[in-house]
């Protein structure tokens, strides 16, 4: 059983997200990740039972970061334009801003221990947008939610693969977002 959260656990991660960063999810071995962290081998396995739940924590922590981000950033605000115009610009500055991005974004989305996990955070920002969308007057607001957060998922690996912010990709999701229904 996994041990909670400590130094070691930490250390372990934090190592991951280098590793990550160089190799990708694919080369995330539990051999690269002790030696960037400077651990023995059983240190890995006495806070995650294998390679598995190492990456599933891993990705966990990185949406949890990137949710704070956009959580402090719309804190106080009621459901509608200005909030959900907010929250996309603060996620698509964090993922910039974030180390991991590449490997938690891109390549998350054919590591097939993550496909539980994208799926549930692909909802869980789609719960949070849902009312700014029926405030926009989106009648399947929840369904639109998905296709907003694809699509602001997209403009984030674009962003990333440009290495700068894509204004004009942003314009023209939040053009679509905001745009009255028919």
């Amino acid at each position: 059983m996994p041990r909670p959260a400590e130094p070691g656990r930490t250390a372990l991660l934090d190592a991951g997200v280098e590793v990550a960063n160089r190799t990708g999810l694919r080369g995330l071995s539990v051999n690269a990740v002790v030696a960037a962290a400077g651990m023995a081998k059983g240190t890995f396995y006495h806070h995650f039972p294998d390679r598995r739940s190492y990456v599933v924590a891993l990705h966990r922590r990185y949406h949890e970061e990137l949710a704070a981000v956009i959580f402090a950033a719309i804190d106080g605000m009621t459901p509608g334009p200005e909030r959900l115009r907010i929250g996309v610009a603060a996620y698509l500055d964090a993922c910039l801003a974030t180390r991991g991005t590449k490997a938690f974004l891109a390549q998350s989305r054919t590591e097939t221990d993550l496909l539980d996990e994208v799926h549930a955070r692909n909802q869980q920002f789609a719960q949070l947008i849902a009312p700014d969308l029926t405030i926009l007057g989106w009648v399947d607001a929840p369904a639109v939610a998905l296709l907003i957060v694809a699509m602001v998922a997209e403009t984030a690996l674009a962003e990333l693969y440009s290495e700068a912010a894509r204004p004009e990709l942003r314009a023209a999701a939040t053009a679509l977002m905001e745009r009255t229904p028919a």
